[in-house]
């Protein structure tokens, strides 16, 4: 069997091709699959946070974020989501192998829980995309509160959702479940209709 055919594809492959819309020459919103990304929950054991951390640091490069904030080094991230509890997020690496590669290197600090084949991951970006996620998000990303690096947990016209900021355009990555990916495609689109959408990725 191939690689390709073992590679978990982005739930929203297929799903944002029957909103029916066509896309937009000077969208105000861009929009990119991605299926680019390993992912795995990470949590620290009991009374150990202090190793994973230094783990973490050791082994990538990486202080750990305190709080809901998302910081890398090359091609992995580590985003905050609870206490003592992470997102790690890998753009183009094994997804196959992405959990287990972390449990060898954190060794007995951490326990490790797959999330690659689980979730899926859209970029959201441009001019508008805050008037757009605004639309179904409670939480303020006006620029002077949410800027890049900042993550949150909340719900997305009531999908449960993680998203993180990136940079300042700006752009975000949002993670739901696979399940919910279809719902989400269709809040989106109709949502960014009336600024226009364009797929960077489709």
């Amino acid at each position: 069997m191939s690689d390709l055919a073992l590679k978990p594809l982005s739930a929203f492959r297929g799903h944002l091709a029957f909103t029916g819309m066509s896309e937009a020459s000077g969208a105000g919103v861009t929009l990119e699959v991605r299926d680019d990304l390993a992912m795995a929950i990470v949590i620290a054991r009991k009374g150990r946070l202090a190793a994973l951390a230094e783990n973490v640091c050791q082994t990538y490069g990486i202080d750990l974020p305190a709080g809901p904030k998302r910081v890398a080094a090359g091609s992995l991230a580590f985003i905050g989501t609870g206490p003592g509890q992470f997102l790690a997020v890998e753009q183009g690496g094994d997804a196959l192998t992405f959990a287990s590669r972390l449990a060898g290197a954190l060794g007995d600090a951490a326990s490790i829980s797959d999330q690659s084949a689980s979730r899926a991951v859209l970029r959201v970006s441009g001019p508008r995309v805050r008037g757009v996620l605004a639309k179904g998000l409670a939480i303020d990303l006006h620029p002077s509160v949410f800027r890049p690096g900042d993550a949150a947990l909340s719900s997305i016209a009531l999908i449960g959702a993680h998203l993180w900021q990136l940079d300042e355009r700006p752009t975000y990555e949002i993670s739901v479940f696979r399940s919910l990916a279809g719902s989400f495609a269709e809040f989106i689109w109709s949502s960014a209709a009336e600024y226009g959408v364009t797929i960077d990725n489709p």
